[in-house]
Formats: structure tokens, sequence, C-alpha cells
């Protein structure tokens, strides 16, 4: 794939943003071998609506103080990010090819301190929204209007501080809080809903004083009148969107694998994944 400036790029449907969020991440993953590209697939969506539809962001700006917020709670989904990152030009593409290696601002889990764009360091589960309540309150206190968004794993929702942190947002009526909830159903040891289930989710989050809606977290659609009734509500409620999404989506020949979570790509397969993911490439 030829590097295109976001300049060039600025006309780009939710669809090709999705898409090339998806083609970063793969190549990412053939430069380490490895990596949680399923969640990167599986998230691209989510990614493609919030970086190119919802954040009020200036990407050549990334410490701009009157920008919205978005905190990777999911340190491992980092893969994820940084495809996001250099899809909206806060990130040069030529730098994938780092990514993984000694000195490289994309380390494999996710470091506030080494990447540009990236909220905060992540990867103990459960500690995103705790931030993000902190984060919110003081922004309202200074009083710019920003948003602050919170993308967390549905593994997530075992944490007990997961809960309290949305019991204090509620309490404190952060109406400027947006929590998006990735909702695979997968997790390191089988099924989420297996695991630990959390069901019924958005009736959970209900019950702890969020305005909640849940959604097909691939439906680009679904996605963005999700995120604008998210923002457009108008009570004091905190907002959380649970966004069902499949891990690989895009590739379905990984789609089909038993275990996602880290799925296993052979050496050879990461030119084939490129290649089908080529042939549905939204035109």
């Amino acid at each position: 794939m030829t590097a295109v400036s976001p300049q060039s790029r600025s006309n780009l449907s939710l669809a090709q943003r999705a898409h090339n969020i998806r083609h970063h991440a793969l190549r990412m993953g053939e430069v380490q071998g490895q990596g949680y590209v399923g969640q990167a697939l599986g998230v691209a969506d989510v990614l493609a609506v919030s970086y190119f539809h919802a954040l009020n962001t200036r990407p050549h700006d990334p410490e701009w103080e009157g920008r919205d917020r978005f905190l990777l709670s999911i340190g491992h989904y980092a893969i994820a990010l940084y495809a996001a990152l250099i899809e909206a030009g806060v990130l040069p593409e030529a730098e994938i090819e780092t990514y993984g290696m000694d000195d490289s601002r994309l380390p494999m889990s996710g470091m506030a301190s080494y990447t540009p764009g990236m909220e905060i360091t992540g990867g103990s589960l459960g500690h995103g929204l705790g931030i993000g309540v902190g984060m919110a309150l003081g922004l309202r206190r200074k009083g710019g209007g920003q948003f602050v968004y919170n993308l967390m794993s549905d593994g997530e929702l075992g944490e007990g501080s997961t809960w309290e942190a949305a019991m204090g947002a509620a309490h404190h009526k952060l109406s400027n809080l947006i929590c998006i909830v990735d909702f695979n159903d997968q997790q390191a040891d089988g099924p989420s809903t297996e695991t630990l289930s959390a069901e019924p989710v958005a009736d959970k989050w209900r019950a702890f004083g969020w305005h909640s809606q849940r959604v097909d977290g691939n439906d680009l659609d679904a996605l963005v009148a999700a995120f604008d009734a998210a923002r457009a509500h108008d009570g004091p409620e905190p907002r959380v969107i649970v966004a069902d999404t499949r891990m690989c989506r895009g590739v379905p020949f990984l789609e089909a694998r038993e275990m996602t979570h880290f799925v296993r790509v052979e050496p050879e397969e990461w030119g084939r994944a490129l290649a089908v993911l080529e042939e549905g490439a939204p035109r």
C-alpha cells in the first residue's frame, strides 16, 4: 500500500478509515510476527468513528489543551491505537516499520511517555475508567467543554475498580465522560461471558446511573448514531456505549479461529491476511 499524506486522505469515508486502520495494524503485526491483531481488527470501526467523527482534536498538535481526551485503558490494544493515530496523521506511517523495536515510539504495550497522542499508560486492567473520572472532573472545573472518552475491554468488567469508578462518575454527574466497552467476548482464558459474565451489561451500567447504549461495534452507521446520542444526551449522567465487536474482523480465515485473544499468525499468513483485507476494501 502506497503511503498517502493525511491531507490527501481528508475526504475518505469512515469505511475507508476503518479499512486503513486494519491495514496499518496488520503491517505492524507482520513487522514483529506477532501482536494483538485480533483486537485491532475488531475495534477498527470504533476507532474510525472516534477519530474521524466524534473527537475534537488537532492531529499536528496532540497536546492542544482544547482537545477531547481518548484514553486507552487496555494497554495491549496499543497496536490498534497506533494504527488510528497513524491514520489520523498524529504519527508518520513510516514508523510502522519500528513497531515493538528498541527505542521505538510504538512499544508493544502502550506507554504515554513514548507515544504522541497516547494519553495514559494502560495495561493493568480496570485503571482507565478511574483515570477518566478524575480527568473529566478536572476538565469540567476548567470549563472548556471537552469530552473524555475511555476505551475499555469486556474483561475489565470483571475488575472491581471499574465499578467503583462507574459509581463515582454517576455520583459526580460527569456528563462529559463517555466510556466505550469493546465487547468481543474473548479473554486469554476463553469467552468473557464464560470466565466471569457481566450480563446484562447495558442494564448493569444503567443501574449504576449511566446513560447506556449497546450496538453492533462493526456497524459504522450504528456507531455514529450511538456516539452522536452520547454527546447530545441532555441529562447529567455519564455515558457508555457497549460495542459488540468481532475479533479479526475483515480477515475471515483469522475470524474463524477458535482462540483469537492472541491470534497465532504464521509467517506466510501475514501476506495472505493483507491480501484478503484488500479484497474486501471499500471503494
